[in-house]
């Protein structure tokens, strides 16, 4: 198995135990690493990243040894004044001394630290976990407020940038392959005309910040609920992990992912359209955790634009499904024909369900 032959490049003590498939990430390969001595075992995570989503796959690596030395000194020296131990995966060096390691295919191999006697879920759990997956990403942003993202590079450029979707889905739509996946399905059609009725709403993000009401900072990139660990003793989080996706970006689509995720108690794969919506408790009570930790450092221009990153992330991620469902499932990785289609039908009725919902949310954000 090439995952066990690429686990054994790094300078890890003791004999390999085993490598098996581990975690439901959409895109990379991830796998957990066991590794043996006479006294002590040591558990670890390898992972693949697929050249063929990220062009430059040195640049996460790169992105990730700044960011995780960066945030690994603060958390020391304020560790003695912390409610909790904050924790932030390691990356565990090959034997020859490099952060990862290139297979014949140009695919980059990585190792990372376990995040150990924690759990991530896929759904949020009850208010207590909203609560603290709110102060988790908030925590985390106020960490990387002060690293200059000019210091990190563009993992995926055009990441987040919703414009640049839509314009996808054009291009997809425009092939005689992408027609023809559109004629075959009245849900396809009914996503289409879903997505032009708010063709002009993708833009507003990118608009505040071409006009400088909006400035570039140190994002994670995709913060869901399934990126935050929970500490088994304590039941707080403990760490964001999966930093594939951090660089240069607007905090918005940070704040509006982690609200995507948590708010629709029905999940990414809802067996019923009907049970998608915006849970407005659970979102009060993430706000709430994120504003302990994140509220001083966010600006008036900021909070005028919460509510647009919480209605566009699920919009945004729709048609990103859309897309792929077009161009023949390129990207995602799918579990049937028609996932991302399916996918995309949830994240435009999240979105729907955020409209109906507009004025209490802008109340809990406090805005009059």
């Amino acid at each position: 198995m090439r995952a066990a032959l690429i686990a054994r490049q790094f300078d890890v003590q003791g004999r390999l135990v085993t490598v098996e498939p581990y975690g439901s990430g959409n895109v990379n390969d991830t796998y957990l690493a066991i590794f043996r001595t006479t006294f002590s075992e040591q558990r670890f995570i390898v992972q693949r990243i697929r050249k063929a989503v990220f062009p430059q796959p040195e640049v996460i690596m790169q992105n990730m040894r700044v960011l995780t030395d960066h945030c690994h000194a603060k958390l020391e020296a304020e560790a003695d004044r912390s409610d909790r131990i904050w924790q932030l995966p390691k990356i565990i060096q090959t034997k020859a001394g490099e952060d990862w390691v290139t297979d014949a295919q140009g695919d980059l191999w990585r190792a990372i630290s376990q995040i150990a006697s924690a759990n991530a879920f896929d759904r949020v759990q009850n208010p207590e976990h909203a609560y603290e997956v709110g102060i988790v990403l908030g925590h985390f942003h106020r960490m990387v407020s002060d690293l200059p993202p000019e210091r990190l590079g563009y993992a995926l450029p055009g990441f987040h940038v919703t414009p640049g979707y839509l314009a996808k889905m054009d291009a997809a739509l425009a092939t005689p392959e992408g027609q023809e996946r559109l004629e075959a399905s009245l849900e396809t059609k009914r996503a289409v005309r879903f997505v032009e009725a708010r063709r002009e709403r993708c833009q507003v993000l990118q608009q505040a910040l071409e006009r400088g009401d909006l400035t570039l900072r140190t994002t994670h990139g995709d913060p869901k609920v399934g990126n935050i660990m929970v500490d088994e003793a304590t039941g707080r989080g403990t760490c964001i992990v999966d930093l594939d996706t951090v660089q240069p970006g607007l905090v918005h689509y940070d704040i509006g992912d982690a609200t995507r995720s948590a708010c629709n108690p029905a999940g990414e794969d809802a067996a019923e359209l009907a049970s998608v919506i915006f849970d407005l408790d659970l979102f009060t009570t993430i706000y709430r955790g994120y504003q302990s930790h994140a509220q001083d450092f966010l600006s008036q221009a900021d909070h005028r634009h919460l509510f647009d990153c919480i209605h566009l992330i699920p919009l945004e991620l729709g048609i990103r499904f859309l897309a792929d469902h077009l161009a023949g499932d390129v990207y995602f990785k799918v579990r049937y024909p028609g996932h991302n289609l399916r996918r995309a039908l949830v994240q435009f009725k999240l979105a729907e369900s955020i409209e109906t919902r507009e004025a209490a949310i802008r109340k809990v954000l406090g805005e009059r």
